[in-house]
């Protein structure tokens, strides 16, 4: 087995916001490339909105594009087909809440989990990230009251932690997901791993 030498307590930064489809495809392939370096994956939500807008970026959505929402919808396809994971598109992208339940499963140390599952729910089934009935379902997923995790995804305490998440994205000049950050260097785009993980092969051999 190959044995890879990083920094005591070296993680992955992984930024992501649920309304992203190519989070999701990056997720599902990051999991795999932190395994065999035997890395943790720090997961942070972010508002991408307000990430966009920091950088200046204040034209309209690709959703808001039809004739490229069109190809993307058929390069999605094509990447989960080459991963092998199901695709489906959601009815909406209000992804605030369930973005700050990853703080819930934070406190829980299940945040790899939940983000696997968030994902599955949202771009592997297509259903509304924003509907309580299956922030509840997910909650039970997870083996979590559904009361308490709904409760804690509408108060203070997940605003700020999710506020937090954001500005420290914005000062380290993340503006898009999902962003990978490994040692000062950072990837963007689901189709950047690969990128990712030559860099952590050379980076462990330094």
């Amino acid at each position: 087995m190959t044995e890879y030498n990083f920094p005591e307590g070296a993680k992955i930064d992984f930024y992501f916001d649920f309304l992203s489809p190519f989070s999701y495809l990056a997720n599902h392939r990051l999991v795999d490339v932190a395994a065999r370096f035997g890395l943790d994956i720090d997961y942070k939500p972010i508002d991408l909105a307000r990430a966009k807008l920091a950088i200046g970026n204040n034209g309209p959505t690709n959703r808001d594009l039809p004739i490229k929402l069109a190809y993307l919808a058929k390069d999605l396809d094509r990447w989960a087909k080459r991963v092998g994971i199901p695709l489906a598109f959601p009815p909406d992208y209000h992804t605030g809440l369930i973005n700050k339940g990853t703080f819930y499963a934070m406190d829980r140390g299940r945040e790899a989990e939940y983000v696997r599952a968030g994902f599955a729910m949202v771009w592997g089934r297509g259903q509304s990230p924003q509907d309580e009935q299956n922030l509840r379902e997910l909650a039970g997923k997870m083996g979590w009251p559904g009361d308490d995790f709904m409760q804690y995804v509408a108060s203070d305490k997940a605003a700020d932690a999710y506020n937090m998440s954001t500005e420290q994205a914005i000062e380290n000049h993340v503006f898009g997901v999902p962003s990978m950050c490994f040692a000062g260097q950072m990837w963007w785009g689901n189709d950047r791993v690969d990128f990712l993980e030559e860099f952590l092969h050379i980076y462990s051999k330094s």
